[in-house]
């Protein structure tokens, strides 16, 4: 019969991003490449910027940027911005909705009462967007059944559950943030090469450091621990990646204690984890995180490395063998320094296996995808045609 010979119908997915944003390392990327164009027909939205012409598009059939500006997504202007956001979700009628990061995951909330979308999932990477009591009264107005959220580490998820009361351990699950391993030693460059590339010295003992620089990231931790055992390691240097409107602060920080010709501040590069090989050991000093990435790239690079001891980052530590220091103490991080730079090349090499060894068994990119997808399929089965009420 004719009708046997039609196709399933695919899955119309969109994900909403708050800003452009496209690197093979980021996760929405990571995500869509684990659904197959035979069930999947994916859209990504971006409410912020867009890509100049020799960068990259979404891996999604169909990239959509709504180049709102900052402005445009606050206060009263935020209803125009939803508005726009409503008419295209009328007009595609999409299966499922992917929201990243607090505000996109409030706007979704605010279409599924509006529209009644089939599939709503709201990712959370990072804590602390729910100490607000007027965001918690918001979830627990609008999060409907058809809702679940995702938290990109134990200790998110930890967050969202006992912050949040419409949170819950049936709407509310772990996925790890990932990175693709394979990938990340594919790209990565020797280090000879790498420190080259970067301008670094070639005989230096340095401490490695990937994220922007801003304030919670915890650069100036660094640069204070460091300066308190610089002149007992002449060899040790510091190399950060990363840019930011902390970088005048920083550099004027590094000057202030007599390290500035030590501390180098390498800017943004496109895929930071393929220089890893330039450093000798990899530190993660944040404040707060979700699940740093950076942290995982280091690993990838069998770095052995340290963190602070907060809540998103302690268990990676723990399980990986590597060192952590009590968050914001300076005193204490230049310990945990010395005692890496105190290892033999052999030991630290050990380390560097052991927490490479965690990274694969815990953080696997295919692991990642296939959760996704098995969420993602789970819930378009269960409320295929369901009324949210």
């Amino acid at each position: 019969m004719a009708g046997e010979n039609l196709m399933p119908k695919r899955i119309k997915l969109l994900q909403i991003q708050l800003r452009y944003n496209v690197a093979a390392s980021d996760l929405a990327e990571q995500i869509l490449l684990g659904l197959p164009a035979s069930g999947f027909s994916t859209t990504t939205a971006f409410l912020r910027g867009k890509p100049q012409a020799d960068e990259p598009e979404s891996a999604a059939e169909r990239s959509v940027y709504f180049d709102f500006s900052p402005g445009q997504l606050k206060g009263l202007r935020r209803w125009l911005a939803l508005w726009q956001l409503l008419k295209h979700c009328r007009q595609e009628q999409y299966d499922v909705i992917i929201a990243h990061r607090f505000k996109p995951m409030s706007m979704l909330m605010w279409l599924n009462r509006f529209m009644k979308v089939p599939v709503c999932i709201g990712i959370q990477h990072g804590i602390g967007d729910y100490d607000r009591f007027w965001r918690r009264l918001e979830a627990a107005a609008l999060v409907r059944p058809n809702w679940r959220t995702v938290g990109v580490s134990r200790a998110v998820e930890a967050y969202l559950v006992s912050k949040v009361g419409a949170f819950n351990a049936n709407n509310t699950h772990c996925i790890n943030n990932a990175i693709d391993i394979e990938r990340a030693e594919r790209i990565q460059i020797d280090r000879e090469t790498a420190r080259e590339q970067l301008g670094l010295p070639a005989d230096a003992l340095i401490a490695g450091c990937i994220g922007r620089l801003v304030p919670v990231k915890g650069h100036n931790v660094l640069i204070k621990a460091f300066a308190s055992i610089a002149e007992s390691y002449p060899q040790a240097q510091v190399a950060i990646i990363g840019g930011g409107r902390s970088h005048a602060e920083l550099s004027e920080l590094a000057s202030s204690l007599g390290v500035a010709e030590k501390v180098h501040f390498l800017g943004t590069r496109v895929d930071a984890m393929q220089y890893v090989k330039a450093f000798d050991l990899f530190v993660m000093p944040s404040y707060s995180e979700g699940l740093p990435l950076s942290l995982l790239e280091g690993l990838s690079g069998r770095l052995p490395a340290i963190g602070s001891d907060i809540d998103s980052l302690k268990p990676i530590l723990e399980d990986s063998g590597s060192l952590q220091f009590r968050v914001g103490d300076h005193n204490e991080l230049a310990a945990r320094l010395e005692e890496i730079l105190n290892m033999s090349p052999e030991q630290r090499q050990s380390m560097g296996e052991t927490g490479y060894g965690y990274l694969c068994r815990a953080h696997s990119i295919d692991d990642f995808r296939s959760n996704y997808r098995q969420l993602i399929s789970d819930m378009a089965r269960s409320f295929a045609g369901a009324s949210n009420e």
